[in-house]
């Protein structure tokens, strides 16, 4: 009998939408929710584990499962939990896949199951009113510490404001939302809710970093953030579907991590970096948290002029690490090196992926108004 129910159970995982983890997308999930209905991976199950009260889990291989348990099973499945808690997800809404953080996907599934956001919508009001405050945790820019400072999105103004007092009357910075882009760095902040924040400043990139204690309120934040620029989008790209614009919401880097980088005469010594690659901007600073870049560099298409090479021109000196790029462009050639070989590879795979990329019309612009510093 214990047989043939796992062999039910393990039959369920080939059936369409169930092959994949129902909260990240994991392939081959090998653990279920028994009162959910659900099969999940086993980093998903984890959370699960942390909201008892709604989800209770077992291995579909390892744990004994009693026949009423494998026909609850049969009966719901992914597509059918699917259709249920996710029936009203807005299209903002980020959905966090298997490589996304901790938090991001805690709080969906919290979200989801615990909290039922998506099929009340008056739950969702914290992120789809287009006005929201609070204090946040804010590292200042110069000493490192993190201070409490409130923080007021809104999109009559299209900005995002903070205040170095809560009674002050100006703002210490606006930030637009048309330019403004958020990606959680639990890693880079030293906490798992750090948020990285990034925005225009006299087109030059600026960087802020904060988080909250509360793991909801910063996701929250965040769906806000994403909720501000899909409304801004619609509006400047009246004809563009919810498809065309949710990649634009907000971006993740395509990699960051240090190198070693010489000036433009490639004469003086080569200098250790953290470099961050944000779509065709690539951009180094002394430290990873620092608020603003020491240079960026603009990476266009092999058709207006770019290439990466793997290597350095013959007469380079002065470098401590061995493997070396060479980014061409139509102006001059900037020099990095890495400590790895696997380093150089996936730098060079980055920076191959933008080069192969054909420009769009209004990159031409971004090119063309582009300051680097040497």
């Amino acid at each position: 009998m214990a047989g043939e129910r796992r062999r039910a159970l393990l039959e369920l995982l080939t059936r369409p939408g169930n092959s994949r983890c129902a909260d990240c997308g994991a392939p081959d999930p090998d653990w279920a929710s028994y009162t959910l209905g659900v099969f999940i991976c086993l980093s998903c199950s984890g959370i699960h584990r942390n909201i008892p009260q709604v989800s209770k889990v077992k291995s579909v291989r390892l744990d004994a499962w009693d026949e009423t348990q494998v026909e609850f099973m049969t009966s719901h499945g992914n597509e059918a939990a699917r259709a249920t808690f996710e029936s009203k997800v807005p299209p903002f809404y980020y959905r966090p896949t298997f490589s996304d953080c901790q938090l991001l996907r805690e709080q969906w599934i919290r979200a989801k199951y615990e909290r039922q956001e998506f099929l009340h919508v008056e739950k969702q009001e914290p992120y789809s009113t287009g006005y929201r405050e609070g204090l946040l945790w804010k590292r200042g820019r110069d000493n490192g510490q993190f201070l409490s400072r409130k923080f007021v999105l809104t999109e009559r103004e299209g900005a995002l404001k903070y205040f170095n007092k809560n009674d002050a009357k100006e703002p210490k910075a606006v930030m637009k939302i048309e330019h403004l882009n958020a990606t959680f760095q639990p890693a880079k902040i030293g906490h798992p809710h750090g948020l990285q924040v990034t925005y225009l400043k006299d087109n030059s990139t600026r960087n802020i970093f904060i988080y909250h204690e509360d793991g909801k309120e910063i996701v929250d934040w965040f769906n806000a953030l994403r909720a501000a620029r899909f409304h801004y989008l619609q509006v400047a790209f009246p004809g563009a579907s919810d498809a065309d614009l949710v990649p634009k919401l907000s971006r993740n880097y395509l990699k960051e991590g240090y190198m070693e980088k010489t000036g433009p005469k490639q004469t003086e010594g080569f200098r250790k970096r953290w470099f961050t690659m944000d779509d065709r901007r690539l951009m180094y600073f002394k430290d990873p948290l620092d608020a603003f870049a020491r240079g960026e560099v603009f990476i266009g298409s092999k058709e207006s002029g770019y290439t990466v090479l793997e290597g350095l021109p013959p007469s380079t000196q002065s470098h401590h690490w061995p493997h070396g790029i060479t980014i061409v462009t139509p102006d001059r050639k900037f020099l990095f090196t890495c400590e790895t070989e696997s380093d150089q590879r996936e730098w060079i795979a980055a920076f191959q992926k933008v080069v192969d990329r054909p420009m769009l019309p209004q990159e031409y612009a971004v090119e063309a108004h582009f300051k680097h510093k040497p």
